[in-house]
């Protein structure tokens, strides 16, 4: 049976610079949500058109960049991160192969096995983020899972956060002490009735 074998890492997108190819609805949607995550990202979107709410973005985020010209090799120089973001899959394929000979990482809107990395469903409650895979399996599942923990985690776990962080910094000892009283600590946040009985 398949297994989903992807390593979740958390990308700091305002140390990076990402280019989006494509200005219409995939590329609005996929700017979006790094906007949405990081508002300070440096993004570079390269299209022959923009799509008004795109534009409309480089307004309120001073590091949009919007490109109006065709896709070239040249535009992968200082990128770290490519999103081919319009719907002409032989086109994104091309965009795909010359980031792959930049070795710069790519996401192929809605093509899984030329993705090296996926834009997952995000739940979002003050400094917890967690975000959510279905290994391009079904993308409707991943948004359905956001909705439910989204409702089911308090608004009070960023205040929680911020103690817990409070006390990891007066708490002494090696790493290995630190992380055996925290376990104490937060154990009550995962005891079921059982274990309370």
């Amino acid at each position: 049976m398949e297994e989903n074998h992807l390593f979740p890492v958390f990308f700091k997108l305002q140390r990076l610079h990402v280019l989006v190819v494509g200005g219409g609805n995939i590329g609005l949607e996929k700017t979006n949500a790094m906007l949405e995550n990081c508002p300070q990202a440096t993004i570079t979107v390269v299209a022959l058109d923009f799509l008004p709410e795109l534009e409309a973005l480089t307004h309120q985020y001073p590091n949009i960049t919007l490109v109006q010209k065709s896709f070239s090799c040249g535009d992968l120089l200082g990128k770290d991160l490519v999103i081919a973001a319009t719907n002409i899959k032989e086109f994104n394929y091309y965009v795909w192969e010359k980031a792959k000979g930049s070795r710069v990482l790519i996401n192929v809107a809605d093509t899984p096995d030329l993705c090296d990395f996926y834009l997952g469903s995000i739940v979002r409650k003050g400094n917890l983020k967690i975000a959510i895979s279905t290994n391009g399996k079904s993308p409707t599942i991943a948004k359905r899972l956001k909705q439910v923990l989204q409702e089911a985690i308090p608004d009070s776990i960023d205040e929680i956060l911020h103690k817990l962080s409070a006390i990891r910094d007066r708490l002494a000892g090696d790493f290995a002490s630190k992380v055996k009283q925290l376990n104490n600590i937060t154990d009550v946040l995962v005891q079921t009735d059982k274990d309370k009985s």
